[in-house]
């Protein structure tokens, strides 16, 4: 694998040399000696696993002792850590010996050197624990506040994952019960009748904590979708689909002629 011009400069500028010099120290391994000596200690911790051999951990931590401070920048900039990588990938591959796609190498020096009998190259080989659970972002308190139209309740806390709104508290299809409505404009006026029974509802995404609203109304897709955000001034309109539109607060949900407020704090 040719080098890159960064590493043709560190070649030049400090493998060609010594990491150290002075009494009691060797003349440290050069690039080609760092590599051998990552490869050999990669292929030492792989193992057979049935018909193939397999290097089974992700992390690869590589120390180098006795760099001098001034040097240390150039080593640890991460340009030699990815082409060792690189390095790994391609000896595995050609030696049919099985590893992570995601392959991490981490680089770090020292400027102590050596006692007799220690290496001046230490290869440690470690497995990143499984991730886990998505973290939950803290629920925002809000609520609806209804504006115009007369509905069940003229302020909900939103307290649950999913939020119904529509015309009448319980809906019931031919099959049998369909929903209720948490936010149900139930009162028989001009207004009301222009919210569908099933309108819209709002869910709340636990990993990043927004309320997202969605077009639950039957209608062709030529047609008025009968719900739309008014959000400075500018009215938006909402559309069946799977992503919905993120709500801000202060927006006015337009549900037909009835016309909710969005209050998140």
């Amino acid at each position: 694998m040719p080098l890159s011009d960064t590493i043709e400069k560190l070649g030049r500028a400090i493998f060609e040399r010594p990491f150290n010099s002075g009494a009691g120290s060797e003349e440290a391994p050069e690039l080609a000696e760092i590599r051998l000596a990552v490869l050999d200690a990669i292929k030492a911790a792989s193992h057979r696993a049935g018909s193939v051999r397999v290097f089974p951990f992700d992390l690869i931590r590589i120390r180098l002792r006795g760099i001098p401070r001034e040097q240390s920048a150039a080593f640890e900039s991460g340009v030699l850590a990815d082409f060792l990588r690189d390095e790994i990938h391609a000896a595995l591959s050609r030696s049919s010996i099985r590893c992570a796609e995601d392959l991490k190498v981490q680089l770090a020096t020292s400027a102590d050197l050596p006692l007799a009998g220690e290496p001046w190259i230490i290869v440690e080989t470690e497995k990143s624990p499984a991730p886990g659970p998505p973290k939950e972002h803290p629920r925002r308190a809000a609520k609806l506040v209804v504006v115009e139209g007369i509905a069940n309740t003229a302020e909900l806390p939103l307290t649950k994952s999913r939020i119904n709104i529509g015309r009448m508290v319980s809906v019931y299809h031919a099959g049998g019960p369909s929903r209720k409505n948490d936010l149900a404009f139930v009162e028989d006026n001009e207004i009301n009748r222009t919210v569908s029974r099933e309108h819209a509802h709002i869910l709340i995404n636990k990993s990043t904590g927004e309320h997202r609203l969605f077009n639950d109304r039957w209608y062709k897709a030529s047609s008025n979708p009968g719900l739309w955000i008014l959000r400075d001034g500018l009215s938006q309109p909402v559309h069946r689909g799977a992503r919905g539109i993120a709500l801000k607060t202060g927006d006015e949900i337009h549900a037909g002629s009835a016309v909710i407020r969005f209050i998140a704090r």
